[in-house]
């Protein structure tokens, strides 16, 4: 291995680890970064489940799952944080309008839209093409919206969170 490698370098070798890792507990990294605070490292991992909310056990699991693999990898001493993304996340990746296609989402326009008059607005993402855009439902009619024309896109914050599904009843 190099004695050191940058930042893009170091994410790209450690992905592969991190994602056949989340494989094994039904999980997917939505968002994996490498961070300076405080003169330390941290490496912060945002996974998703597709069957139920991000519990505790799931961060302890992928936690575990990695250390020793990435001790390995990462030539330098650092803290490592495994989380859920939160529902106020703003997407940062076209893999999360894969992901969450079918999902209430809130957008926020730069542009104006043809039929879509608010800047701010709930709609139900489709679809996603990365030549296209995104495909949504906004008002019982379908539209596609170019990626240029979006400031930001999260998932609707009124989605119930039940805590403790997910995790295993003792």
């Amino acid at each position: 291995m190099k004695e050191f490698l940058n930042k893009r370098e170091l994410i790209e070798t450690i992905t592969p680890v991190i994602e056949n890792t989340a494989m094994r507990y039904g999980l997917i990294p939505l968002e994996i970064l490498l961070e300076r605070e405080n003169n330390r490292q941290f490496l912060r991992i945002f996974i998703y489940s597709p069957d139920h909310n991000v519990s505790h056990l799931d961060c302890e699991n992928m936690s575990r799952g990695l250390g020793d693999m990435l001790d390995e990898l990462i030539p330098f001493k650092y803290f490592l944080e495994v989380s859920s993304p939160g529902l106020d996340r703003k997407f940062k990746s076209e893999k999360e309008y894969i992901i969450f296609k079918g999902h209430d989402v809130i957008i926020k326009l730069k542009n104006s839209v043809d039929g879509i008059s608010p800047k701010t607005f709930e709609a139900k993402l489709l679809d996603y093409n990365e030549a296209f855009g995104i495909k949504i439902e906004y008002e019982n009619q379908e539209f596609v919206i170019p990626m240029e024309k979006i400031h930001s896109t999260k998932l609707n914050d009124k989605i119930e969170i039940n805590k403790n599904k997910g995790e295993q009843d003792d």
